[in-house]
C-alpha cells in the first residue's frame, strides 16, 4: 500500500563479509532513522549477501543525499556494493505489453485501481488492437505498436523511444506474445517482467498446455520471470502451481492456468514494486 508519512526502503547487495548489518544498522542510526523492516540472506553459493531495509526518518530533516553519501562510504569496506534508495511515498511508473489475451491485463489493472499493486500505469502497448477498449475504460492511453517481420526493428525502436518517453521503470509483458530481439532485452535486464503459461523450465515456447496435456501432466503452473535474450529462460520471480488429472482437457488446463498466470504475474510485479527483488546470476533472491 501507498505510504502517506515519509518511508523509504533501502536495498542493497555486496560480496559477503563480516559487519555489514552492524555498520548499516549504524548508517541508519546516525541520520536519525527508525528501522521498521529487515531482511537479509547471505548466498553461500554466490557469496554475496542481500538486504532490504524499511525505515522511517524519526527527524523533520532528513536529507537521501546523506545517506547516499553513507552507502558510498560503505562501499570502500565492502567489494561490489550496490543499492537503491526509494521514497515509498513514489509510485513506480509502469507500461504494459498485451496482445490479444486479457485476463493478465484485467487483473493488474484492477489489482492497481483497488491499491493492492502500488504503481503508476503510464500505458497499454500492443501488436493488435484487440484490447484498447479496456485501455480506454480505466482512462489509459493505448498504443498501437503492430509488428510484421520486416517491421521489427523499427517497431522495437519506436517501443524503447515509449517507455523513455513515459518515464516507464518497469515493463509487463502480459501475455504479449511476441519474442523480444537480443537489443532490446539487454535494454529491459532486471526491469521487464514477462509471464509465461507453464511451470518453467518445462513447456517452453508456444502452446505450453497442449504439451503438457500430451504429457498427460499432473501439475501445471504459470512462471513469472525477468526477460532475457534467451527464451524463457530469464531468472525467475514467482510461480504458481495446480494440481491436474487425466480428465482434464486443453481448454480445461487453458481456465485453470489462467487463474494461474494472474497470482504469478501479480505477485512478481509487487515484489519488484516493493523492492523485494534482487538478481543473483540467472537466479533472484527475493526477501519477503
Amino acid at each position: 500500500m501507498k505510504a502517506t508519512a515519509p518511508s523509504y526502503i533501502l536495498s542493497f547487495t555486496c560480496h559477503s563479509a563480516s559487519g555489514q548489518v552492524a555498520r548499516f544498522s549504524a548508517l541508519l542510526e546516525s541520520q536519525g532513522c527508525y528501522i521498521d523492516e529487515l531482511a537479509v540472506f547471505d548466498d553461500a553459493v554466490s557469496q554475496r549477501f542481500f538486504v532490504r531495509c524499511v525505515f522511517h526518518p524519526q527527524t523533520e530533516v532528513f536529507d537521501p543525499a546523506r545517506l547516499n553519501q553513507g552507502m558510498r562510504d560503505m562501499g570502500s569496506h565492502y567489494q561490489d556494493l550496490r543499492w537503491q534508495l526509494q521514497d515509498r511515498r513514489e509510485q513506480a511508473r509502469v507500461m504494459i505489453m498485451v496482445s490479444k489475451l486479457d485476463h493478465c491485463l484485467n487483473d493488474l489493472l484492477y489489482r492497481q485501481k483497488m491499491g493492492d499493486l502500488d504503481m503508476t500505469v503510464t500505458a497499454v502497448v500492443s501488436n493488435h488492437r484487440d484490447l484498447a477498449p479496456i485501455a480506454e475504460a480505466y482512462g489509459l492511453p493505448f498504443h498501437h505498436l503492430p509488428l510484421d517481420p520486416a517491421n521489427k526493428a523499427e517497431q522495437e525502436s519506436a517501443l524503447l523511444a515509449l517507455i523513455e518517453e513515459t518515464g516507464s521503470e518497469l515493463v509487463i509483458l502480459a501475455r504479449y506474445m511476441q519474442v523480444l530481439t537480443s537489443a532490446t532485452c539487454a535494454r529491459l535486464s532486471g526491469r521487464a517482467i514477462n509471464i509465461h503459461h507453464s511451470f518453467l523450465p518445462g513447456f517452453k515456447g508456444a502452446r505450453p498446455y497442449l504439451q503438457a496435456h500430451e504429457r498427460g501432466v499432473k501439475l501445471i503452473g504459470a512462471t513469472a520471470h525477468y526477460i532475457t535474450d534467451d527464451l524463457d529462460e530469464g531468472p525467475i520471480i514467482e510461480q504458481v502451481v495446480d494440481r491436474v488429472d487425466h480428465a482434464y482437457t486443453p481448454e480445461d488446463l487453458q481456465a485453470t492456468g489462467r487463474d494461474m498466470e494472474c497470482q504469478a504475474l501479480a505477485r512478481a510485479v509487487r515484489y519488484h514494486l516493493e523492492r523485494r527483488v534482487f538478481l543473483n546470476d540467472n537466479r533472484t533472491v527475493v526477501l519477503r
